[in-house]
């Protein structure tokens, strides 16, 4: 038997994961994620038509808020978006991982990779919740409103890629499997690409706050059945964190700026029509003290039998 490096082995334990869960759990041995006490302070930036940015401080709960990490793939057709991708995803893991010890729910929507996830907890625990009332029907894709799509910040309507090799594809299925490898799915985390599972998921457990983050900032963020659209017009809380995501933007295009210039243009008009943006550092720490126990708790008390 040849040895195993520590590199290749770690490499391999999230795919040794997924096939250990490979059979469906039943519903009562999924447990969902336990609700904590702690406050998140977030710094809420927003901005209205021919004014500058203005700023206010959120307090979320954190059993009442949920993170939506948005289609990071393994990889893309642009080269130079999965490139960005690739670079996002381990701080993205660090911001992530922070904020789930804190208590907040962590819900992966990697669009059509569920098949990849079939069977596991994470993807069980998002199928298994009942089917909640909406005020209307929750549609896969929430396309732009006409006064939206006229004064659009910039032009995507070649599709955005800034590679000069733009591979030709015609899909599905689409050459991504999975949400890229440096991102954990662990613990009492979810995965769905379905608005409906996730609102369902959502009016469950008392989630009404939603953070997202993920790709791309102009199409899938806005336009998913859990995306900025449609989550807003559901009534919930939602913010982006601005830090952490990527547009689909081509500098050969119209307003001709960097792609870094693209992405915050199309950020400033997420903040004008849609809901605020934070920094991603506000998820890692709560207010201090609000994580502390309830007065008359008695520490240990939970654990004897």
């Amino acid at each position: 038997m040849q040895p195993i490096d520590r590199r290749s082995f770690l490499r391999s334990i999230p795919g040794a994961l997924l096939v250990a869960a490979a059979q469906p759990a039943p519903a009562d041995l999924l447990p969902n994620r336990p609700k904590v006490p702690g406050t998140l302070s977030l710094g809420a930036r927003r901005r209205t038509k021919g004014a500058g940015p203005s700023e206010q401080v959120l307090h979320w709960p954190v059993a009442r808020t949920a993170i939506i990490i948005c289609d990071m793939w393994d990889t893309h057709t642009c080269a130079m978006s999965a490139q960005r991708v690739a670079l996002m995803a381990p701080r993205m893991n660090q911001v992530v991982s922070a904020a789930r010890s804190l208590g907040v729910m962590i819900i992966h929507s990697p669009s059509d990779t569920m098949k990849y996830y079939e069977g596991t907890p994470w993807r069980e625990r998002m199928r298994n919740a009942p089917k909640a009332a909406s005020p209307f029907p929750i549609i896969a894709r929430c396309p732009r409103v006409p006064e939206e799509e006229r004064d659009f910040p910039i032009d995507d309507s070649a599709g955005g890629c800034d590679d000069p090799v733009v591979k030709s594809f015609e899909g599905p299925p689409y050459p991504w499997t999975r949400e890229h490898p440096a991102i954990d799915i662990v613990g009492f985390d979810g995965v769905s690409e379905s608005g409906q599972e996730i609102y369902n998921f959502c009016k469950q457990e008392g989630i009404d706050k939603i953070v997202l983050m993920g790709v791309h900032t102009n199409i899938c963020i806005l336009n998913r059945g859990f995306g900025a659209r449609q989550m807003t017009r559901l009534g919930f809380e939602v913010v982006l964190a601005r830090d952490l995501t990527d547009a689909m933007y081509d500098p050969r295009t119209r307003p001709f700026v960097s792609h870094a210039r693209g992405t915050e243009l199309v950020i400033e008009h997420i903040e004008t029509m849609w809901c605020p943006s934070i920094l991603s550092e506000d998820l890692t720490r709560v207010v201090p003290g609000s994580a502390d126990p309830a007065p008359g708790h008695k520490l240990g008390s939970a654990a004897k039998s």
